[in-house]
């Protein structure tokens, strides 16, 4: 890999750590405040928002500007989003903050690891990076249960730090407002990590600056890659990929807590088995499935979606482990060389960042409109099992249409192509 390719992951892998323990400090936080617990949900939407809002100008704004400069910037942005939730503000607010930090976050990361490596090395560079997302979503959430865990409460380190803030600062602190400072000072070090990314040295031609030019150029963008064979196919599969991966990060948390009886500690615990899970598939697709068989991964999403319904329809905690585990490595599977083949399409068909804020649009409104109908129905008290066995069974019936249409398109292709030779001859 080139230089500088390693230091990329670990800095983003910070970040993203940071990102899913807030998460979990945040449910905490709504519970200690006295808000609805169905708000839980809703800070993830809101966290998702600046994705899908702000997608026609995180495209053209990661193109302007060196990729990695714009990383460190948005790790600030998201500094202030945690700052926010320590001076008292709404939660959905800060998380807001921190969302629009992470949707400008994004096609910066993904575009410099097109910028930095070729074809040859893109699965495998993508394997690299889901892996480090995973692992850090994996850490994340155990950091998050750490840091809202009654022993964190009477640890010496907690009790140091708050005798030091009273003390120097005459300031005090709660367990929560400790566990924020340390995630301020996580998204720090990732700042500084992206400054020391070196510049790719790719530059693209200057863009409009006109709203509705950025809105024209985003919309063609967008069409181009949906009509584009295998762009189209891996982009809606990605987009289903994430939008119910985003789901059942929250109703794992749930089913954990009223099927398993587990505390919001343990359950976070509990999502570390599909991070571990998907952490094996990644890296199993990264180093056997070239980027030309791609395509080949394809029934991984029916077996997917055929496991939910076996997950929780489970009542003990030494079955769902390896079957979360083998939900996570399934998934693995399944996004790492699609997601390759949808970054080669988009960066061929288009622009690095032009094509991964198209990817980010849609996978992102997937994930509002699949957490906006969760809240719903968990708001409406619709139980957990049969809400998981509609999920895991909408994923599998998903995957296998688009399956069939691509092999029609794929006999309707060989067709055409026997009928210009039978002309020729």
């Amino acid at each position: 890999m080139p230089r500088g390719f390693y230091l990329l992951i670990a800095g983003q892998a910070i970040s993203s750590l940071a990102d899913n323990a807030l998460l979990i400090v945040a449910i905490a936080l709504l519970s200690e405040r006295g808000l609805p617990l169905w708000w839980a949900p809703l800070l993830k939407f809101a966290f998702t928002v600046s994705y899908v809002v702000l997608a026609p100008v995180i495209g053209p704004l990661a193109d302007a500007v060196p990729k990695a400069r714009l990383m460190t910037a948005m790790n600030i942005v998201k500094l202030c989003g945690v700052a926010m939730l320590l001076a008292g503000a709404n939660p959905l607010v800060a998380f807001a903050v921190v969302g629009f930090g992470a949707a400008a976050y994004a096609p910066a990361k993904y575009g410099l690891v097109t910028e930095m490596v070729g074809p040859r090395q893109l699965v495998a560079a993508n394997g690299w990076i889901e892996v480090s997302v995973v692992c850090a979503a994996l850490l994340g959430t155990v950091l998050g249960g750490l840091l809202v865990a009654d022993a964190l409460r009477s640890s010496q380190a907690s009790v140091a730090l708050g005798q030091w803030l009273v003390l120097t600062l005459h300031v005090s602190a709660s367990t929560l407002q400790l566990s924020m400072l340390a995630l301020l000072a996580a998204y720090l070090v990732s700042a500084v990590m992206n400054a020391c990314v070196p510049d790719s040295g790719a530059r693209y031609a200057p863009t409009h600056i006109h709203a509705m030019a950025l809105v024209r150029d985003f919309h063609r963008a967008n069409r181009t890659l949906w009509r584009d064979r295998d762009g189209g196919l891996s982009l809606a599969i990605t987009t289903i990929f994430w939008g119910v991966g985003a789901t059942l990060q929250f109703a794992v948390l749930k089913w954990a807590t009223e099927v398993l009886g587990l505390s919001l500690e343990r359950a976070a615990y509990l999502q570390a088995a599909v991070a571990v899970g998907v952490i094996l598939g990644a890296g199993l697709a990264g180093h056997r499935v070239r980027l030309g068989r791609a395509k080949r991964v394809l029934p991984a999403g029916i077996v997917l979606g055929l496991c939910m319904p076996v997950v929780a329809s489970v009542e003990s905690l030494w079955l769902a482990v390896p079957l979360l585990a083998l939900v996570g490595a399934v998934g693995g599977i399944l996004v790492v060389p699609l997601n390759a083949l949808l970054q080669y399409r988009g960066y061929t068909l288009l622009s690095a960042g032009r094509s991964i804020a198209v990817q980010g649009f849609n996978e992102n409104l997937s994930v509002l409109v699949m957490l906006a109908t969760y809240a719903a129905l968990v708001a409406a008290d619709v139980p957990i099992v049969p809400l998981m066995w509609g999920l895991g069974l909408l994923v599998a019936s998903a995957i296998a249409l688009l399956m069939r249409r691509e092999r029609c398109l794929q006999r309707t292709l060989g067709a055409s192509q026997d009928s210009q030779l039978t002309t020729l001859r």
